[in-house]
């Protein structure tokens, strides 16, 4: 099970001052490497105030897809920017 960060007005402030951020982006890296069938070795998750962004390759479109549902799942819908390219 992973976790899912809700976020409110308060929390959204406190992201922006650094906070939760490395636990926001572990969460999210673990739950990558976690699911079985997508290759997350060169998927780069960094964060930026509230939102989570993906950023590298993965070797088909459906896998950013899947990484990008992860990704929503933990921190929320509309929340994570997607840069993958499909190599």
């Amino acid at each position: 099970m992973v976790p899912r960060f809700h976020i409110s007005p308060t929390q959204e402030e406190a992201w922006i001052k650094g906070h939760n951020t490395a636990a926001i982006r572990a969460s999210v890296e673990s739950a990558l490497h976690a699911e079985a069938g997508l290759d997350a070795a060169e998927i780069i998750v960094s964060t930026v105030g509230p939102y989570v962004i993906l950023e590298g390759f993965v070797r088909q479109w459906g896998d950013s897809e899947r990484a990008l549902a992860i990704a929503e799942a933990i921190v929320g819908s509309g929340y994570v920017h997607c840069r993958m390219l499909v190599r």
